[in-house]
């Protein structure tokens, strides 16, 4: 027997996973409204597969939005290199964090060194910090061993700390 499911129910997995899960849709596009996107897909696949599976857990919603973010990018490989010249055409980055931090250059500073991590390390870290996930749980997200993802973390741990620290003169 299924069971049914309330519009609190899924609101509350909503407020809980929502900014997480665009945040971490932002490390795969290039738009926030494509990031946007991604999301919402995810969010509708994992409430259709959670009808016929209830005990899905919701981090699975990561490996949703990785996926169709990979789908995605097969389809539309040509549009992407545009979108991506596009953005560098567009000017100033929209930030990556859903709340203004009280130092605007601290923030921008925090955008520019995330931006400047590899898209690799930058993926684990998102999971990692903002999102709150395990190191298995971002393994399973992005197809890696643990081990990996905990290796990619330090790593972009270690290359933040070189590029917003101050170096002494």
């Amino acid at each position: 027997m299924q069971r049914q499911e309330t519009n609190g129910e899924w609101q509350g997995l909503w407020e809980q996973y929502g900014p997480r899960l665009l945040l971490f849709a932002r490390q795969q596009t290039a738009h926030d409204g494509d990031a946007e996107d991604l999301v919402q897909e995810a969010f509708v696949k994992y409430w259709r597969a959670r009808r016929k599976q209830p005990a899905l857990p919701p981090t699975l919603m990561f490996r949703m939005v990785k996926r169709t973010a990979i789908d995605r990018a097969r389809k539309a490989q040509g549009r992407e290199q545009r979108e991506r010249e596009s953005q560098l055409l567009a000017g100033e980055p929209t930030t990556w964090f859903a709340h203004p931090v009280e130092d605007q250059e601290r923030q921008e500073q925090i955008d520019s060194a995330l931006r400047a991590l590899p898209a690799h390390q930058r993926e684990v870290l998102v999971l990692k910090v903002w999102s709150d996930l395990t190191f298995e749980q971002i393994g399973e997200t992005l197809d890696l061993s643990p081990n990996t993802a905990a290796s990619r973390y330090r790593y972009a741990l270690n290359q933040l700390r070189k590029i917003l620290t101050p170096a002494v003169v």
